[in-house]
């Protein structure tokens, strides 16, 4: 057997270390990723930015997180996780140091986006070390790992807020800085790789960048001269793709109907998700005139009980399959859209009820979509397939906070489309969530049309 197709796989022990310590490596970089939203107004204080200014300390994280999260996909496919992973935190944390002594704004810019640079090996990694070294516990190990990410994004606002008022919001950058922890623990836990035999393209590369590039700018700042250049970019990766004999991309894999629709489906079940966590804040300070560690305090329960069934649904998915657990997660986001939909206006604690259970579905498609990835890609491709993955929820987080964000400009709005809804004067806020469950009910009813050939060929076997 040559080294290509031998797998370096984990004990028990190293398999439990390796999960705590991936876990508390996410946890920072999640949190890194929202902590800094309580902060912007002081940022722009500091500095005297406009607000078109300083909210590219969040843009421009997460442009270079979401296309770091498909290239470090690609390179784990050709180059030694451990090796990765080390040059990620290094970066990670050298952007956290530059961050925390930043000067001016430019400085405090290119700390963000080095952090970007080096804090998008984590996510995409953590999908694919399971997937590769311990393959029989790979849906329990997704569903901790995105009971994590679940648990660390509703934590973030709140250490925030409590950091950044008490002390000053450079002391976040510490918390990045502490990563560098991990990095002895990693290289030993983790098996030793060979470099794998192929090319990386890079000219591919750089187009799918540009064209992911211009599309954010376009969603974000709403440019048009981004959204053709992204255009351009991306028309000129598919020609790349069909003339060079290893695209960054292989066609064959877009090709296949099930890899895509569960991409999409995932897509769209998160945009429902990161939607609901943009929408919340700005509906808790608009109707209930939550101060920001208050805001933080409702979506908390939330978190705590994703990071509860996130582990309990990873076994789950272990037991029963990708695609029960798959179409159960996109009920629960309808159930809890509808819900919050409903109560809008009622007491807080009745509305923190209203989205923890919707919040509760987040670790489940997450660890769902990503074990059934792993069924559907080659195992040399497992990289980039977990990459495409992780691309689309970074993709759908931006692009539902700036679709939502131009929605709830418009405030004059009193046409209710909820019939249960008792308030309307908070008819935005009401119709933007029955969006969100319209969405939900899209991505389940494409995912079963799709699936139902699959579904019907796995009973069959099972009853076999």
């Amino acid at each position: 057997m040559d080294s290509e197709q031998r797998k370096p796989l984990l004990n028990r022990k190293d398999k439990r270390n390796l999960t705590l310590l991936l876990c508390i490596i996410l946890t920072f970089t999640v949190m890194n990723g929202t902590m800094f939203n309580v902060a912007i107004p002081d940022i722009a204080e500091e500095f005297n930015l406009l607000p078109s200014q300083v909210s590219w300390v969040m843009t421009g994280y997460i442009l270079v997180f979401a296309i770091g999260s498909l290239m470090y996909g690609k390179l784990a496919d050709l180059f030694p996780i451990k090796r990765l992973l080390t040059i990620g935190i290094i970066l990670f944390a050298s952007g956290a140091t530059l961050g925390l002594f930043s000067p001016n704004y430019s400085v405090l810019l290119t700390a963000r986006i080095l952090q970007a640079m080096g804090g998008a090996t984590i996510p995409a990694l953590a999908f694919i070390i399971p997937a590769r070294f311990m393959p029989e516990d790979r849906a329990r190990v997704f569903g901790i790992v995105s009971a994590t990410v679940a648990f660390a994004s509703g934590l973030g606002p709140i250490t925030g807020g409590l950091v950044g008022g008490a002390f000053n919001w450079r002391y976040l950058f510490i918390l990045s800085i502490l990563s560098l922890i991990a990095i002895p623990f990693l290289r030993k836990w983790l098996p030793n790789e060979e470099r794998k035999k192929g090319t990386v393209d890079v000219l591919g590369a750089l187009l799918i960048a540009g064209s992911i590039t211009g599309l954010l700018v376009f969603v974000t700042t709403f440019n048009f001269i981004g959204l053709i250049g992204g255009f351009i970019a991306f028309c000129l990766f598919i020609w790349r793709v069909k003339t060079f004999h290893s695209p960054f991309i292989e066609p064959a894999m877009l090709k296949n109907k099930y890899y895509t629709a569960t991409i999409a489906t995932s897509f769209l079940g998160t945009s429902a998700m990161f939607g609901m966590i943009f929408v919340v804040p700005i509906m808790a300070r608009t109707i209930y005139d939550l101060d920001t560690v208050q805001i933080g305090l409702l979506l908390f329960p939330g978190a705590m009980a994703a990071g509860l069934i996130g582990q309990y649904g990873g076994k789950l998915v272990q037991q029963k399959g990708s695609y029960p657990v798959l179409r159960l997660a996109f009920v629960m986001v309808i159930i809890g859209s509808m819900l919050i939909s409903t109560f809008i206006g009622f007491p807080p604690y009745l509305m923190a009820l209203c989205i923890l259970v919707q919040y509760m579905a987040f670790p489940l498609i997450q660890s769902s979509t990503a074990n059934l990835l792993t069924e559907l890609v080659p195992a040399n491709r497992t990289g980039v397939g977990i990459g495409m993955f992780n691309l689309m929820n970074f993709l759908s987080g931006a692009i539902s906070s700036a679709v939502f964000g131009a929605l709830l400009d418009l405030e004059h709005i009193r046409f209710q489309i909820n019939p249960f809804a008792s308030n309307g004067e908070f008819a935005i806020y009401s119709n933007l969530f029955i969006g969100l469950t319209l969405i939900s009910a899209i991505a389940l009813i494409m995912f079963t049309l799709v699936f139902r050939h699959r579904l019907v060929d796995n009973k069959a076997k099972a009853n076999f």
